[in-house]
């Protein structure tokens, strides 16, 4: 797959599924709406301010009445309660957040009665459209995992893995990132990396290939790799580019949108459902495409 408009196309059309909006009063979050709608890929619920949301779709002419599109009338202070509680109860299958700030919406995912905590770590899982590169690739984890324990990157690549097979990449090929690509002591991400590795031939973690430690360039450029004496069914071909830190994966994230002109689609994961936590800032696009990801990950 090499553009996310291509991931868009792949969408199961025959079965719409639902996003529950988390405080819909929102102009780009209504925009993606209105687009995803068009595009025919999902349905929404819209959850918050009956009034203020309707204003809002008037003046962007969006039409409410759409039979894909249904509106939960309640407070901002619980329009993160009603999202999660939808999927909770399998009315919807994906959450997405909306005007209202992610500690909310993430407390009333981890809420213990009606959330969707499926007793792992949840993680940032991006999907990027590279301009000069002949495929999509992930990057996880840029987010919510800060320092990662060596148990919490084995459930980091697991959420990742799980994305990718679902929105269709067959035993992708997992890059563990580090400054250099052989075990050296003095630098412990060399050493999670190589354990990870063994882990995954020992079939600890599956559905994936899984190599490192690897630098950038010899786990993205075959070239690279070649001239290195790197030798892997992973190394210059990868999928996923596993992060030791939260800083690298931010950095690596903000290069490929502000240097390289990227395209990105991000969803959490670990959850019962994916989550569509973009920023209010991401353009109405970004919305769009982590959407249809989102969609396309959704186990119900």
């Amino acid at each position: 797959m090499k553009t996310l408009d291509q991931m868009v196309s792949q969408v199961n059309r025959a079965e719409l599924k639902t996003v529950a909006v988390a405080q819909a009063e929102d102009e780009e979050v209504l925009r993606a709406v209105k687009k995803t709608r068009e595009l025919g890929i999902g349905r929404f619920l819209l959850t918050g301010d009956k009034l203020a949301i309707t204003e809002l779709a008037e003046k962007m002419n969006i039409d409410l009445k759409d039979e894909g599109i249904t509106l939960l009338d309640c407070t901002r202070e619980k329009a993160a309660h009603e999202a999660v509680k939808a999927v909770h109860n399998q009315e919807a299958h994906v959450v997405m957040k909306g005007n209202v700030d992610t500690k909310t919406l993430l407390k009333a995912v981890l809420d213990k009665e009606y959330g969707l905590r499926a007793g792992g770590v949840l993680s940032h899982v991006a999907l990027f459209e590279v301009p000069g590169q002949d495929k999509l690739i992930f990057l996880t984890d840029a987010a919510m995992n800060i320092a990662p324990t060596l148990e919490e990157k084995v459930q980091i690549i697991n959420n990742a893995v799980e994305v990718a097979s679902l929105a269709g990449w067959n035993l992708p090929k997992v890059a563990v990132l580090a400054a250099v690509e052989v075990v050296n002591p003095a630098m412990p991400a060399t050493e999670d990396a190589a354990i990870l590795t063994q882990m995954n031939r020992r079939g600890q973690i599956s559905d994936c290939l899984v190599d490192g430690p690897l630098a950038f360039d010899n786990a993205v450029d075959k070239r690279a790799a070649e001239h290195k004496g790197v030798q892997s069914e992973v190394a210059g071909q990868a999928d996923i580019l596993m992060v030791p830190t939260i800083e690298v994966a931010n950095a690596l994230y903000k290069s490929f949108m502000y240097f390289a002109g990227a395209k990105v689609a991000a969803v959490i994961s670990g959850a019962k459902a994916p989550i569509v936590l973009t920023s209010r800032a991401d353009s109405a696009e970004s919305k769009v495409y982590s959407l249809a990801l989102a969609l396309q990950a959704s186990k119900q």
